[in-house]
């Protein structure tokens, strides 16, 4: 089995790279830096260096050893498309997914630039999730980079939603998530900026995912948007539609 995650909208984790560097409003209060110091102080060997970009080759291969099938996020304490992750480690990480068919692989990233930059060089199986961080307007143009690669799958991850989207073009995106910040210097999220997602969801037929209100107890917040929880992903007619064309 992958670690088992606490992410809602996953089954597990696997980290062939840790550590980052901070780039846009989405970053200031970044869960994965406070999960990397605790695990430095724990000891934990991946993270000696804290929060220090790493490459893990010797991960690389976990997930043909996990037989069951499960949703497995990819480098949820790092960015796979950081600027300092070798293009050859990204394409032997896409090599490994592809191998590992009966899984499923989501990755977000901020650098859509890169991306794209990278995007002829990548194998994209049909297990292959690819999905941009969008915090607010300012970097809505992470999603028409993303529109342009060769991902079966394409979603957006409206988490920390630190402002209102506006014009929100969702041709192309197989699926959204939205999320309030969590954690201790949490930055709260309007209710309006999430119902307006919510409803082009709803209008231009893409599932709709709602992870979390945050708040330092997001416990406490729950997960409820209007009453009711939201926890749509693509169907397996999405899936096969999105590989057909």
């Amino acid at each position: 089995m992958g670690l088992v995650s606490k992410i809602e909208w996953t089954e597990a984790t696997w980290n062939p790279v840790t550590g980052c560097t901070k780039m846009s409003p989405g970053c200031g209060h970044c869960y994965a830096e406070r999960m990397a110091k605790r695990l430095q102080a724990m000891g934990q060997p991946n993270y000696a260096n804290g929060f220090e970009l790493a490459l893990h080759e010797k991960i690389l291969k976990l997930p043909l050893a996990w037989k069951k099938p499960q949703t497995i996020f990819v480098n949820s304490m790092s960015d796979l498309f950081h600027e300092d992750v070798p293009a050859k480690f990204i394409q032997r990480v896409f090599h490994m997914m592809e191998q590992a068919h009966w899984h499923r692989f989501q990755i977000l990233t901020k650098r859509s630039e890169r991306l794209l930059e990278i995007n002829h060089k990548l194998s994209w199986s049909s297990n292959i999730w690819m999905g941009v961080s969008v915090e607010n307007q300012e970097y809505a143009f992470r999603i028409d980079h993303l529109r342009k690669t060769g991902a079966k799958i394409k979603f957006i991850s409206f988490e920390p939603l630190l402002g209102p989207v506006c014009d929100l073009n969702l041709k192309g995106i197989d699926w959204v998530i939205v999320g309030g910040e969590s954690g201790p210097q949490a930055r709260p999220m309007d209710a309006s900026w999430a119902v307006d997602i919510r409803n082009k969801c709803q209008r231009t037929k893409v599932p709709f995912f709602f992870k979390q209100w945050g708040g330092p107890n997001r416990k406490k917040t729950g997960r409820k948007l209007e009453g009711r929880t939201w926890d749509e992903i693509p169907t397996a007619f999405d899936i096969t539609r999105a590989v057909s064309n």
